[in-house]
């Protein structure tokens, strides 16, 4: 509040000159408080949009403005992030192998999206640097460990086998359990060690970025949630391998996800103000 005031009292004077006589006090208040409101909506970039993310975050807050980075091109991109108050890396395409030297491998890949991968990258990095809050899912867990100086596994049934189930034709009826790590900030603020998760990917993480560390596992030991190492001093950077936004809210790794996810922005969007 003392923030809003600290805004509307140094032009007040200039106000009450150019509105028309018999105006009360009440109502120019009024209006600045609107216009203060307006400016400090909640935004949240989305790498590419679509419905299912924006309903998963908009449960949580009807209010949200969504951002559509995926059309833009990466320069006016980057100047869009600048105005949100947090980055969700969404699922899609295959990274393009080349980012983590398995280039002569793309062929294995199911689909690339180069475009993609160049703009992601550029936003990752603005975000990482402003110490913006990052979710990444499916897609984007993998591309934050890649930016991060990571590996991926190039087709799970043939590099490392199928004693889970990670992609099934039905993608939305594909699941399997995860096995959260109780020393995890995932772990602390879902209050779960296990739950049953939507899955759709046929790769995964391989090599762990040296400044990430593991924060759930599927039974077969294949990584689904990452985080940062020594979180100290960074922002709230979480990845996770499952569809959350496909899944029930009531389910920890969703709803709470997504709500904790949204606390950080809203943290980072009051921090702002005070700059």
């Amino acid at each position: 509040m003392f923030y809003i005031f600290d805004k509307i009292l140094p032009i007040m004077s200039r106000i009450f000159r150019l509105l028309k006589p018999g105006l009360s006090f009440s109502l120019i208040l009024l209006l600045m408080l609107s216009c203060e409101m307006k400016e400090s909506k909640l935004k949240i970039a989305l790498s590419k949009s679509s419905p299912n993310y924006v309903q998963w975050l908009k449960r949580v807050n009807p209010d949200i403005q969504i951002i559509n980075l995926y059309t833009l091109n990466k320069n006016v991109a980057i100047e869009a992030l600048c105005n949100c108050d947090g980055l969700l890396l969404t699922g899609g395409e295959d990274v393009y192998p080349g980012w983590y030297g398995k280039e002569t491998e793309s062929s294995r890949c199911s689909d690339l999206n180069l475009h993609r991968d160049s703009l992601e990258m550029a936003v990752v990095s603005k975000a990482i640097e402003m110490k913006m809050p990052v979710l990444g899912i499916c897609r984007g867990h993998q591309l934050l460990n890649v930016y991060l100086g990571g590996k991926l596994i190039i087709d799970i049934p043939t590099d490392y086998g199928q004693s889970v189930t990670h992609m099934c034709r039905d993608y939305l009826h594909c699941f399997h359990e995860v096995y959260v790590q109780r020393n995890s900030a995932l772990y602390h603020f879902t209050g779960i060690d296990s739950a049953i998760v939507t899955t759709n990917h046929h790769q995964a993480v391989d090599i762990l970025s040296p400044l990430l560390t593991v924060s759930a596992r599927s039974a077969d030991g294949l990584i689904e949630g990452i985080e940062w190492l020594n979180p100290e001093g960074k922002s709230f950077l979480i990845g996770v391998q499952w569809h959350p936004e496909r899944m029930d809210q009531s389910n920890p790794l969703s709803g709470r996800l997504a709500g904790k996810f949204i606390m950080e922005c809203e943290t980072f969007l009051n921090s702002r103000k005070h700059l």
